[in-house]
């Protein structure tokens, strides 16, 4: 027999409660919004919902890209610029992170949530392209704060993964 506490009978109260509602964006949980909050489970959750809003199937998470684009956002943060290379390109770091298959690759800079740097992909079309790909099936996502004062503060990216074959044109 399952025994829920408060907070857990709560949480999955609302769970059930939001998962019946359709939005366009995520619906964040009510307190803590913060990057630092964030799980693998509720960036999923995040990055599925908008993808369901604009009628795509679901991704998977993947550790291994979300290990690269945690070295990405990393990176970005150190080095305080938004760049999709920074002297080691996607491939090397998907590669690093031992993931073999093609990926596409959003970075974004300033945004102090994911539901903010989710919307700000969605209105760049290159952005939208990758985050909405029906030729990708996977993903990761991380975030990186700088430290001390900086002109963005926190740099995201999000990697997404597929096969080679979903890329291939045949003649």
């Amino acid at each position: 027999m399952l025994v829920l506490s408060r907070r857990g009978f709560l949480v999955a109260a609302a769970a059930t409660t939001l998962s019946a509602c359709s939005t366009t964006m995520p619906v964040m949980a009510p307190g803590d919004n913060s990057p630092e909050a964030l799980t693998p489970e509720s960036m999923l959750r995040q990055v599925n919902e908008v993808r369901a809003a604009n009628g795509r199937p679901a991704w998977s998470w993947n550790p291994q890209l979300a290990e690269a684009a945690r070295s990405q956002a990393r990176l970005m943060a150190a080095k305080d610029k938004l760049s999709h290379d920074l002297g080691v390109t996607l491939r090397e770091r998907v590669t690093a992170a031992g993931y073999i298959g093609a990926v596409g690759e959003n970075v974004a800079g300033g945004h102090k949530t994911l539901t903010h740097a989710l919307e700000g992909w969605l209105e760049s079309p290159g952005h939208r392209d990758t985050l909405l790909s029906t030729k990708f099936v996977e993903f990761g996502l991380a975030f990186a704060r700088t430290p001390g004062k900086s002109r963005m503060g926190i740099y995201w990216a999000l990697i997404a993964g597929g096969s080679f074959d979903a890329w291939r044109v045949y003649q």
